[in-house]
């Protein structure tokens, strides 16, 4: 059962989207030039041994959580749209007063 969105929304819909994908390209390029000068400090300067590794697996684990949530669950057919729509037809049904 899909429901078809007006202009407005889908524009709305298509700047959120667009705005979360961004926010994660944003996220993976300030991981990039920190682990970079991280990866330059650890080799050239503090310490006898290499630590930089710790930060960079921590924090690309969390890249990596951000760019799914951004890409495999923010998709139109995804698992949070269906999820929404549930609570939205479960919502309406409880307002009109129609059992499940």
């Amino acid at each position: 059962m899909t429901h078809r969105l007006s202009p407005e929304k889908l524009d709305q819909l298509a700047r959120k989207r667009a705005g979360a994908k961004l926010g994660w390209y944003a996220h993976a390029a300030l991981y990039l030039v920190v682990n970079l000068a991280m990866l330059a400090f650890s080799t050239y300067g503090f310490g006898s041994r290499s630590w930089s590794a710790f930060p960079l697996l921590g924090w690309g684990l969390g890249l990596a959580l951000h760019g799914a949530s951004v890409f495999l669950l923010g998709k139109g057919s995804g698992l949070r749209e269906r999820m929404v729509q549930q609570e939205r037809d479960k919502l309406q049904r409880q307002q009109d007063g129609t059992p499940r």
